[in-house]
């Protein structure tokens, strides 16, 4: 008989999560009380700023629980918060989750779900260390991720100047083409060879390049595309007060995208553009600077990078075509009140 979380018990399950954490998680630096008390408690470090972010992630909306596994489920929801504190050029530290349970949630679930977690935090050394529990009929994850930077070392989406070059790290739109792939196919397809499936389900952060880009002081704005790269990039714009020309041969479109594109029977710009969780980051810096940036991120080694436009006195967003051609656009992305679907 599968064991479900009404056969246990909330308390049942804090003791089974609470062991689970002590036995597989590593411990927060800085952590002076834990699970256990009505509040952890944490001691910053001396001239530090703290980083707080929080994300939720809802049944339905945000994911199709027949279509991932809670353990790819935990790595994706924690993922989507590094990826905030790392856009800021910051490290995490702690994270503190609150879920929304049915009843008949098997117990097995949970426990993969916070291995998802702990497989995102371990490798940089953050903890979970502390949370809530409640019941309800619509599953949810909440998580609140603290972390922090050197106030040098902090980078905004609102410093950017005109005339700035336009980086991306990686290749955007891969989630939107691998949920695409999901929703395409027969419910009891097996999808585990599709690499950008793979893609959507557990997406990469890039908080060691963001750390190391806020350390390099080279960058003048920073922003992970979260909402989509239009739709971040258009936030580095009206907080900055600027407008931006894209160079659409130089997006960097993978071999994959363009595949799952065809398939789809989309663009493959219409699917870097646009609203899809990728987790990369935008990077804002003075056209001196870019050799440094490409160099701070390659020797992280996590991703590529390219430059990918440039930052005008002209508000709004053009695209700039091979042929001359010059298109406005609009800044679309992710919109929790507009969108009726899922987010990729």
């Amino acid at each position: 008989m599968i064991e479900t979380l009404s056969r246990i018990g909330e308390f049942g399950l804090i003791e089974r999560i609470d062991r689970l954490l002590k036995k597989e998680g590593v411990p927060g630096s800085g952590l002076t009380l834990g699970l256990g008390d009505d509040c952890a408690a944490i001691r910053p470090r001396p001239g530090a700023d703290l980083l707080v972010t929080c994300d939720a992630f809802v049944e339905g909306r945000h994911y199709l629980p027949e279509r991932i596994s809670s353990f790819d489920l935990g790595r994706r929801a924690m993922t989507a918060n590094i990826s905030d504190i790392g856009a800021m050029g910051g490290w995490p530290l702690y994270a503190l989750v609150s879920l929304g349970l049915k009843a008949e949630t098997p117990v097995g679930d949970i426990e993969e779900l916070y291995r998802g977690f702990l497989f995102e935090l371990n490798p940089l050394g953050a903890a979970v260390i502390g949370g809530n529990l409640t019941k309800s009929e619509t599953p949810f994850i909440d998580i609140t991720l603290i972390g922090e930077v050197e106030p040098a070392d902090m980078v905004r989406r609102s410093t950017a100047k005109a005339g700035d070059v336009i980086l991306v790290t990686g290749w955007p739109g891969q989630a939107a083409a691998g949920l695409g792939l999901v929703l395409a196919a027969p419910a009891d397809a097996d999808l585990d060879s599709e690499p950008l499936v793979g893609y959507y389900r557990t997406p990469g952060h890039r908080v060691r390049e963001g750390r190391a880009i806020g350390r390099s002081h080279l960058a003048t704005a920073m922003i992970d595309t979260s909402d989509g790269l239009l739709g971040d990039l258009g936030h580095i714009c009206q907080d900055s007060r600027v407008g931006a020309e894209l160079f659409m041969e130089k997006l960097p479109v993978s071999a994959e995208l363009r595949s799952a594109a065809k398939r789809l029977g989309k663009d493959p710009y219409e699917l870097l553009l646009a609203d899809s969780d990728d987790y990369e980051l935008i990077v804002a810096c003075r056209p001196e600077h870019v050799e440094g940036i490409e160099q701070v991120v390659a020797e992280v080694g996590q991703a590529p990078s390219a430059v990918i436009g440039r930052l005008t006195d002209e508000l709004g967003i053009r695209l700039k075509w091979p042929d001359g051609r010059i298109t406005q656009t609009e800044a679309v992305g992710w919109d929790h009140f507009k969108a009726n679907k899922v987010k990729s």
